[in-house]
């Protein structure tokens, strides 16, 4: 497979991942700033802070508005981040590569891109239709990934879609845990109410499974072993990395070449530290510091798999 291709297959579902993690954010967001008590946990803030570059009194500013945040996330393309922009760049990946994807993949990608760029996208976020436009885009990633897997080959494209796909998963999941155990100084001491944690848990899509699966008071250790160790929990970063190993593996058998050996050490230091980790270990490593590793060894090992696969300078 083309160098070319191999990049573009694997940014598409980077970005299609993306999106699909950021409107959820937003959507928690949006719900729970209309609960204006001090137990809730959430503000515009984290996802401001993960989506944007903007300085810490911009979104001061910023985050006051509901209709203003909406807009600048999911419709400026003066925020590189926005949606807008990453839809246009999912499709622009997509196109130039429908030769490798299925006839389905791309007209679902076409959906959603004409979705985001519709004039009545905007009217709705101003207004009281904005909940159910958020919905309707999350509904249309939820069915890309629903199409992708049910008729896409099995072949190295899939390989490098579903890798792209669980590296963002993995990074999302670290931002998100980083901005929300941040507000208590990452002390698992310093306990908090589950009022506090349900924000985190809704923009990861595990409020429910948490409801049913942690019945202790210890709600700070129960989130991040959740979020961070639950090998059954889609989102979390145990599974992701379980899933994106997989897939590297099968890169690497299929297209040995140079530079796949320490490409592959990497990763499988960085997959153990968390597989072979558990709340007693990272209590004593600190959670910052086990939080901030764990995302710079990601960031890197992106960069070199962008070097030995897609030829990137």
């Amino acid at each position: 497979m083309l160098s070319r291709i191999a990049d573009s297959l694997f940014w598409l579902h980077r970005y299609m991942e993306r999106a699909d993690g950021m409107l959820r954010l937003l959507k928690t967001s949006y719900i729970l700033s209309f609960d204006k008590t001090q137990d809730s946990g959430m503000s515009w803030e984290p996802a401001l802070q993960i989506f944007t570059l903007l300085s810490p009194e911009e979104i001061a500013s910023l985050k006051k508005n509901d209709t203003s945040v909406l807009n600048y996330m999911m419709m400026d393309t003066s925020n590189m981040n926005s949606l807008k922009v990453i839809i246009t760049r999912a499709r622009e990946n997509a196109r130039g590569v429908q030769d490798q994807i299925t006839k389905e993949v791309w007209e679902q990608v076409n959906q959603v891109y004409h979705l985001v760029n519709s004039a009545k996208l905007s009217e709705r976020l101003n207004g009281p239709g904005a909940l159910s436009a958020m919905d309707e885009l999350i509904s249309s990633c939820d069915r890309f990934c629903g199409i992708t897997d049910s008729t896409m080959p099995r072949g190295q494209g899939w390989n490098y879609m579903n890798l792209g796909k669980f590296i963002e998963r993995s990074l999302m999941t670290l931002e998100y845990t980083n901005a929300f155990f941040r507000k208590i100084g990452y002390d698992f001491s310093n306990e908090q109410d589950i009022l506090f944690w349900r924000s985190l848990l809704l923009a990861l899509s595990g409020y429910e499974l948490h409801l049913k699966n942690y019945s202790n008071a210890n709600h700070n250790c129960n989130v991040a072993q959740q979020v961070l160790f639950d090998k059954n929990f889609p989102r979390s970063l145990y599974y992701s990395l379980e899933r994106a190993n997989k897939y590297l593996c099968d890169i690497g058998e299929d297209n040995p070449v140079e530079g796949t050996s320490p490409l592959c050490r990497l990763f499988g230091r960085l997959h153990s530290s968390v597989k072979f980790s558990d709340l007693t270990l990272v209590a004593e490593t600190g959670l910052e510091k086990f939080l901030q590793e764990l995302r710079l060894d990601l960031n890197e090992f992106a960069r070199l798999l962008g070097q030995t696969y897609f030829s990137y300078a």
